[in-house]
C-alpha cells in the first residue's frame, strides 16, 4: 500500500463537512479542499477562455473577471451544463490532488469534496468518510447560512446524490447531529484508518 493514503471526506451539502475537516487538520492530517483548489482556477486566463466558450460571456463582469454567482446560477438550473463545467474542473483538481500528495509525508490524508461519487472521484481514493445529517436539518442549517431560498436549496440537493445513498457506500461515517460528541468520532475514525496502515 503505497502512503500516504488517500482518504476521501465527503456529504450532502449543509451537513457539516467543513466542521469535521477542521477537526482532522487539528490532529495534524493534511487536508486537500478541492473547491478552494478549483476556485484558484478563476485566476488562469486559459482556464477563463475554457469557461467562456463553453459558457458565454455573460459570465464575464465589466472588468474581464469571472462573476461566480452568475456561473451558479446558471449550473444550478442546466444540470447539462454543470456536467461540461466539471468536466473542464475535476481533472485538473485530480492532478493536483495527487502532486499535492506526493510531496506529503503523513501516514493518510484526506480529500475533501461534496461530489466525489456523483463524478466517480472515489476511483482516486483508498478509502471514504461520509458526513451525514438528515435532509430537513441540513436545510434548516443552509436557509441560515446562506439566506436562499427553500426551492434554491432543494434544486442544488438534486444534483447530488442523497445523504442517504453516500451514507451507504461511505466505509466511515460521522453522524453530525447536535449532541452527538463530533471530535469523540473524528478520533474514532482517524484511530480506524491508522489501524489499516502498515507498520514500516
Amino acid at each position: 500500500m503505497t502512503l500516504p493514503i488517500k482518504i476521501g471526506l465527503t456529504g450532502g451539502i449543509g451537513c457539516g463537512k467543513t466542521t469535521v475537516l477542521q477537526h482532522f487538520q487539528q490532529m495534524g492530517v493534511p487536508c486537500f479542499v478541492a473547491d478552494t483548489v478549483a476556485a484558484t482556477y478563476y485566476d488562469d486566463p486559459l482556464f477563463v477562455e475554457e469557461v467562456v466558450r463553453l459558457m458565454g460571456s455573460q459570465v464575464l463582469k465589466a472588468d474581464g473577471t469571472v462573476d461566480k454567482k452568475a456561473i451558479a446560477n446558471m449550473v444550478f438550473s442546466d444540470r447539462a451544463l454543470l456536467l461540461q463545467l466539471n468536466a473542464l474542473v475535476h481533472p485538473r483538481v485530480m492532478e493536483d490532488f495527487q502532486q499535492w500528495c506526493s510531496r506529503q509525508q503523513a501516514p493518510y490524508v484526506l480529500f475533501e469534496s461534496a461530489i466525489i461519487y456523483e463524478y466517480h472521484l472515489d476511483r482516486f481514493l483508498d478509502k471514504i468518510i461520509v458526513v451525514y445529517l438528515e435532509k430537513e436539518e441540513r436545510i434548516q442549517r443552509l436557509l441560515l447560512r446562506d439566506h436562499a431560498t427553500r426551492e434554491m436549496l432543494e434544486a442544488r440537493m438534486r444534483n447530488q446524490l442523497s445523504a442517504e445513498e453516500k451514507l451507504d457506500r461511505g466505509d466511515y461515517v460521522i453522524l453530525n447531529y447536535e449532541g452527538n460528541p463530533r471530535q469523540r468520532q473524528v478520533s474514532y475514525v482517524d484511530q480506524a484508518i491508522t489501524n489499516t496502515i502498515p507498520s514500516a
